[in-house]
């Protein structure tokens, strides 16, 4: 049977292959040569000796075809344990290139949450861009994230500002409270200061009063006499 030698091309196998269809060609030889003999004549001692040499060469064949048959043999089963490691490494290599796949998509879905998460900052009331800019110039040139950083401080230290201009405002406002408490405990002070020294001069009215009448009496009489 031919073998489509564009289908082996392995130069070890298609020894095997030329070796056994050497040994093929030598048997059918043989055989051909034996069956041309007619088994009730006795062959000529020339017969016998070509018959004696196909023989010799087809057990040469045999020969040689049996170690190349070994030899392929070894050949595949070395060829069979490399391609099984070869085998476990694409599989491992796979099975790498698959948890890469599952990292990759899993990253990219925290990116995604990331970027669709509504952070804190973007609900502060900050001021507009182009507002920010005419009052912050040298940040024209930054980018997104650069200006947002940039944008967030400002609103920080505007606030801090604010805070400390409050807090001032509050100590001068408890001030105010405290003296104006210190004033109206003055005044009532000074209220009670005056009932008493407008007690004190009622009775001391009245008691000028009762002096004073009694004096007058006796100068009336003794201008009617």
């Amino acid at each position: 049977m031919a073998v489509d030698r564009d289908i082996v091309t392995d130069p070890k196998l298609l020894t095997v292959l030329d070796a056994s269809r050497d040994a093929r060609l030598q048997a059918l030889s043989l055989v051909d040569q034996i069956a041309a003999n007619d088994p009730r004549d006795n062959p000529s001692s020339e017969a016998q000796q070509e018959t004696s040499k196909q023989q010799k060469r087809l057990i040469t064949n045999l020969a040689q075809l049996r170690g190349l048959h070994r030899a392929a043999h070894f050949r595949a089963r070395d060829t069979k344990a490399q391609t099984s490691e070869a085998r476990q490494e694409v599989d491992q290599l796979h099975l790498q290139l698959q948890n890469l796949y599952y990292e990759q998509r899993h990253l990219q879905g925290e990116i995604k949450a990331c970027e669709s998460y509504d952070h804190t900052y973007q609900q502060l009331p900050l001021i507009a861009v182009e507002e920010f800019l005419s009052l912050k110039p040298e940040h024209a040139d930054d980018d997104e994230n650069t200006l947002m950083i940039a944008r967030i401080e400002h609103e920080r230290s505007e606030r801090e500002a604010l805070e400390q201009e409050r807090m001032e405002l509050l100590r001068r406002k408890q001030k105010l409270i405290a003296d104006n408490k210190k004033r109206k405990d003055d005044l009532a002070n000074l209220d009670r200061e005056l009932e008493k020294f407008i007690d004190a001069a009622k009775l001391i009215q009245k008691l000028f009063d009762k002096n004073v009448q009694p004096a007058s009496a006796p100068q009336a009489s003794g201008t009617g006499l």
